[in-house]
């Protein structure tokens, strides 16, 4: 175990916000692993959850607003033996950042992707975010939202993702152990984590996940992608499962291209660049 903590500054979130306990649960698994804070990217997003970039010490990368995911692919292509973790909201990875979600569960990046999920944008007071469910109102949705809600984790299972996952803010040790999976699994992991916002969702509290939610049964198989589809869409209901949803094995994107024969990155390969200039002479 590494004796390096991964502390930083103390954090600026609203007393009971559910960053506390997701903090909580990354530091903890990362030390659990033991991890180096220079040995794994954390590329961070926009946000309440970003701000976590303050207050979580490693070797990290706070970028634009949906632009996490890029970030972080764009460092496991080039140091596919290091460990690469985002961290970000469900408007900046669900919203702004959909597109990059997507694409990145296809080419089953070996990259964790963990998601605070409170269906508002937090840090700019409370907005509608897309997993916000059909009539939530907000101040930018003061009559209820119109469009249905994205489902994260149907959304991931159906496009390729290799391991999904859902916590609860509210119990710190299940997300310490999604984390730990998802990070040694070897391609794309989706760890999404339920979590109240308690200044402006008002709807989704502790409370309404306690009562709402339930961990998978002992036996549940991970590996049926049709019972753990129809265990994503309970969210209609109300009903959210916790734990490891899906999982299957299948080569990482890095793993499949032969410019990135080990153990050369691509900043060792490529260091004459002449040869592409002269196309445009």
């Amino acid at each position: 175990m590494s004796n390096i903590q991964f502390d930083a500054y103390t954090p600026t979130w609203c007393p009971g916000c559910g960053d506390w306990g997701i903090r909580v649960g990354i530091k903890t698994a990362l030390q659990q692993l033991g991890f180096d804070p220079s040995k794994v990217f954390l590329s961070f997003d926009i946000g309440c959850s970003g701000n976590m970039n303050d207050f979580l010490n490693g070797y990290a990368m706070h970028g634009l607003h949906g632009r996490a995911i890029p970030t972080a692919i764009g460092m496991k292509v080039a140091r596919h033996d290091m460990p690469v973790i985002v961290i970000g909201g469900d408007g900046g990875l669900y919203g702004e950042g959909g597109n990059h979600f997507l694409h990145a569960c296809r080419g089953n990046h070996d990259i964790t992707v963990i998601v605070h999920d409170n269906m508002v944008y937090g840090l700019t007071t409370g907005q509608v975010a897309p997993t916000a469910e059909q009539g939530y109102k907000s101040k930018s949705t003061p009559r209820g939202i119109i469009e249905q809600s994205v489902n994260p984790l149907a959304l991931a299972i159906t496009q390729g993702a290799t391991f999904v996952s859902q916590g609860f803010a509210g119990d710190a040790r299940l997300i310490i152990d999604l984390i730990k999976q998802a990070v040694s699994h070897k391609g794309f992991s989706l760890v999404n984590i339920l979590q109240p916002c308690v200044t402006f969702n008002k709807v989704n509290t502790y409370q309404y996940y306690l009562q709402k939610t339930y961990k998978l049964e002992e036996g549940y198989d991970p590996t049926d992608m049709n019972d753990a589809l129809k265990r994503s869409m309970e969210v209609h209901e109300e009903k959210f499962p916790l734990g490891v949803l899906y999982k299957s094995e299948r080569p990482a994107y890095h793993e499949q291209i032969p410019q990135l024969d080990e153990p050369l990155t691509l900043r060792q390969r490529f260091t004459d660049f002449s040869k592409f200039g002269e196309e445009f002479v």
